[in-house]
């Protein structure tokens, strides 16, 4: 078997018990409005769960900067590899969610899940804390859009690859007033909108997938989910365009390549050479052994959330490979009583 093959084999399923913990934990709070706990939970139940896996694990993407996060801060290293000097293990690095929509999950919202991403070491950008303007589309459309070209242009142009009309197509957009100008540029070119109070990762797999009801995903979001994003787009086949932009400058976002020196300057040391470059995918997540995992933890387009019954709980998760192109789909029974446990379908 080969090293690529030897990693998907080794890591994907402990990846799917790493996603799935998070997932029960977090949907154990469900709707109790306590946002900071449900992914204070989640981030607690990943990291224990990754220090089981056989690997020499780096947090590329995570909760935080070293003492701004006490779990899963970047630069953080996870797995059993690492209490051993002479370890063979896969050396990988990680972005994860714990919990992406942690407002969806404290009000039982859908789309919430937990997600993971996983590459060969230097697969995946170092991304800041910032914001991203961003745009996704699916495989069919891929190649066929341009970040700084008219809203209008791009909805034209992918609607030609999806062989339909403009206003046959539904586009996802966080519902913020920073995107005022896009959401009228939508309506006006003829397209629908689903605007969507969290959750822009969900959104960005969910356009990525045939038959999810989505067709592309614009405007501004978090830099850390947009390298998580092209880590699932290598994965299906679609297409991220990004380009960095920070907090800051949101009042003047349609001027991206206004940066703050500051931020400049972050970006810079975890070595974004050009702060103002449009990143495709492949700059995003560069990798060429790519895992990516996800559980649902609330209902949502593509993965059913968590369900609890008296003796045991469901979960529904994603589990994608570059190496052997393969998309699962995993539906888990986690059976809690005795041996004599009805399972429930």
């Amino acid at each position: 078997m080969s090293y690529e093959r030897q990693m998907e084999h080794d890591l994907a399923l402990d990846f799917l018990r790493v996603v799935e913990a998070a997932a029960i934990d977090s949907a154990r709070t469900m709707g109790q409005g306590k946002r900071k706990y449900s992914d204070h939970v989640a981030v607690e139940a990943m990291r224990s769960v990754m220090d089981t896996v056989p690997m020499r694990g780096t947090i590329v993407i995570g909760e935080g900067e070293r003492d701004e996060a006490p779990m899963l801060y970047i630069g953080e290293r996870v797995g059993l590899g690492w209490k051993d000097e002479d370890s063979q293990h896969h050396e990988v690095d990680i972005a994860v969610d714990p919990l992406e929509g942690t407002n969806l999950c404290a009000t039982g919202a859908a789309n919430a899940i937990a997600v993971l991403a996983a590459s060969e070491k230097g697969g995946l950008l170092h991304a800041p804390d910032v914001y991203m303007n961003k745009i996704v589309v699916g495989p069919a459309a891929k190649g066929s859009v341009d970040l700084d070209a008219p809203v209008k242009d791009n909805l034209k142009s992918i609607a030609r690859r999806l062989q339909r009309d403009v206003d046959d197509l539904t586009v996802m957009v966080l519902d913020r007033p920073r995107h005022k100008s896009l959401i009228d540029d939508i309506r006006a070119a003829g397209a629908r909108i689903k605007l969507i109070t969290d959750g822009d990762l969900s959104a960005g797999i969910s356009a990525a997938v045939a038959g999810s009801g989505v067709h592309a995903v614009m405007g501004i979001g978090g830099a850390p989910e947009g390298v998580i994003t092209a880590a699932a787009m290598q994965c299906l086949n679609g297409e991220i365009l990004a380009r960095f932009c920070v907090k800051e400058d949101l009042s003047d976002i349609d001027d991206a390549s206004r940066i703050p020196e500051d931020a400049r300057d972050r970006m810079i040391e975890m070595g974004i050479s050009d702060p103002n470059k449009v990143h495709d995918t492949d700059d995003l997540a560069p990798g060429k052994r790519m895992i990516f995992a996800a559980a649902g933890v609330t209902d949502g387009t593509i993965l059913r959330g968590v369900r609890f019954f008296g003796t045991g709980i469901r979960t529904q998760s994603l589990i994608m490979t570059t190496e052997s192109h393969t998309v699962r789909f995993v539906d888990t029974v986690h059976i809690e009583g005795g041996p004599d446990t009805v399972v429930r379908f």
